[in-house]
């Protein structure tokens, strides 16, 4: 046997066993590969599942001041609210029931412990005063919650021509709107400063309502 020959032998025997364990490692690397997908998979399946909202309390519809809560004035809805932001968990539902809440609330709103209680309305310093508002005086979409610019035009005088008085203004906050009269007449009450509300009640005029900003 040629020294060319022998040389040869000896590479192929000895590539051999590396051959087999190549062979030998690729049922584990194909086990491992599937081991990973299912994991990967499963982390998948249980992110989606995870759902980070918490489900707590909101009001279906507008209550006033006072209004003691049945079930029918209670929904669930899902939020990502901030810490800061009070809430009260689905799970109180019924501890919720048969409580009073101390300020008028509008629809969706989410109830929370400091709303929970006897009436404390209105507010120390302000006042809720009822004022007709003729029809075209008013925008839509002036509903309890909105804030107003309500503006009182003094009527003009038959005899000179001119307002009777200066014009005035209050800012205010709408808490109710009731149906319109057989005259197109809407009566909303307005929540506002005190000193503001005898103002507007002392002015003669035709009340008109600015949603502001």
């Amino acid at each position: 046997m040629t020294v060319t020959e022998l040389g040869e032998r000896r590479a192929v025997e000895g590539a051999a066993p590396v051959g087999l364990r190549r062979g030998r490692s690729l049922p584990h690397i194909l086990l491992g590969s599937v081991l990973v997908l299912v994991c990967a998979l499963t982390f998948a399946v249980t992110a989606l599942r995870v759902d980070p909202k918490a489900a707590v309390l909101a009001l279906t519809g507008a209550v006033p001041a006072g209004h003691v809560l049945t079930e029918a004035d209670l929904t669930t809805v899902r939020v990502a609210a901030d810490a800061a932001v009070a809430t009260v968990p689905e799970s109180d539902r019924r501890s919720v029931v048969g409580r009073s809440v101390r300020l008028p609330l509008a629809a969706r709103s989410l109830l929370s412990a400091e709303i929970l209680g006897p009436a404390a309305w209105p507010p120390a310093g302000q006042s809720v005063v009822a004022v007709p508002v003729k029809i075209g005086r008013s925008p839509t979409g002036v509903v309890p919650g909105v804030q107003v610019l309500v503006v009182v035009v003094p009527s003009v005088s038959n005899t000179t021509g001119q307002a009777a008085g200066p014009v005035l203004q209050a800012r205010a906050a709408v808490v109710a709107v009731e149906a319109p009269d057989t005259t197109g007449t809407t009566v909303v009450s307005l929540l506002m400063g005190s000193a503001d509300a005898v103002r507007v009640v002392g002015a003669v005029g035709d009340v008109a309502l600015v949603v502001a900003g």
